[in-house]
């Protein structure tokens, strides 16, 4: 949540005088373009309204993420606005929204995104002073709020970060294991095989995303046939797709409906030079 603490300290927290949807994310996106590193960028706007229609942003409770993705370099940016009366914003829990943080997601950052998103999603469902932000008066009372809020957040996840990391040097471990297993299992029909890891982010009604070092792979499994690989992976947690065999190594759910599956990749080895 490193970026919605640079936002808050850095003075993008407004308050949302407009409680129409469209015209509180155009506020947003207006504010976003008005930085310059981002200015020249432009159509800021036009990409948060498309992907609200595409797919809501709400998260509940109160809150709701939109963001606008880039093919340009630069860091993961935020902007936060706040409406004392709520929007109406069809967020899946039924509740009006009274915090909308809005971010800039450079292609680079997807993977940094997706981990700030996570990280919010529980912050605002474990600690109750996120959940009662209607109850404040003053834009001030809000900054403060969320400074202490968000600031204690990250303080808890360092145990849990140490954890992870713990978590994932065993599974590498088991991952290599399985990997040096691989040359008798590994050949299909007569042709040598490589693992490659991968995350899949499952949207409902929204576009599938691939994060690996494997740029072929992400173009394969990000293009048409995205939704059945999904699909045969909820069911059976294993499939094929143009010759790449897909394996789930475990899954976490997120809301609203989101998926990430952790999954090995095994695909033909590069023909020898």
């Amino acid at each position: 949540m490193k970026s919605l603490l640079n936002a808050l300290q850095e003075g993008r927290l407004i308050e949302l005088t407009d409680n129409h949807k469209p015209k509180a994310l155009e506020y947003l996106a207006t504010l976003i373009e008005a930085i310059p590193d981002i200015g020249v960028e432009g159509g800021i706007t036009e990409k948060v309204l498309a992907r609200e229609q595409q797919n809501n942003t709400g998260i509940g409770k109160g809150w709701a993420c939109p963001h606008a993705r880039s093919l340009r370099d630069g860091e993961l940016v935020s902007a936060i606005g706040w409406s004392p009366a709520g929007i109406d914003y069809g967020a899946p829990d039924g509740q009006p929204v009274h915090l909308v943080v809005m971010y800039f997601v450079p292609d680079a950052q997807k993977n940094a995104y997706l981990k700030e998103i996570s990280s919010l999603a529980k912050a605002i469902t474990t600690r109750p002073e996120l959940q009662s932000l209607q109850m404040l008066t003053d834009l001030g009372e809000v900054r403060n709020r969320l400074l202490d809020a968000i600031s204690a957040a990250l303080e808890s996840m360092v145990p849990e970060a140490k954890a992870r990391m713990i978590q994932l040097e065993v599974k590498r471990a088991a991952v290599q294991t399985s990997a040096e297993a691989l040359p008798a299992a590994g050949v299909l029909a007569g042709q040598a095989r490589h693992l490659v890891p991968l995350s899949i982010l499952s949207v409902p009604g929204g576009a599938t995303m691939v994060l690996s070092q494997d740029k072929d792979l992400v173009r394969l499994l990000e293009g048409t046939g995205a939704s059945v690989v999904v699909a045969q992976l909820s069911q059976s947690g294993h499939t094929e797709f143009h010759g790449v065999e897909l394996l789930v190594r475990c899954s976490t759910t997120y809301q609203p409906d989101r998926i990430v599956y952790e999954c090995v990749a095994l695909k033909p080895a590069p023909a020898p030079v």
